[in-house]
């Protein structure tokens, strides 16, 4: 019994290195159009700056949403990162000041 908490122990303290890096799959799939801090616009493309409260405002279910189904001209990640990807990238734009 004692080991099989020992297990269960160590399984538990892996689990964060395992979790999506809501700050690493934005820098990697995200900046790019949105700028490393959300500030970047591009009119021509409808890319408008993410770290407003008009963005940060909403819940991370709807950013969810729009980061796996697209939204205008972004494309829909869903397939493309793992739900855990897109999650964890959801709740870092919600901290994007």
């Amino acid at each position: 019994m004692k080991r099989l908490l020992a297990i269960a122990g160590l399984c538990a303290m892996a689990l964060p290195l395992f979790a999506a890096d809501g700050a690493a799959t934005f820098k990697a799939k995200c900046a790019a159009c949105h700028g490393a801090d959300g500030s970047k616009a591009m009119p021509a493309m409808g890319v408008k700056p993410i770290n407003t409260p008009a963005t940060t405002g909403k819940s991370v279910d709807a950013l969810v949403a729009v980061v796996s189904k697209g939204q205008g001209k972004m494309p829909a990640f869903a397939g493309k990162l793992s739900d855990d990807e897109i999650k964890a990238a959801a709740a870092y734009v919600k901290g994007l000041k």
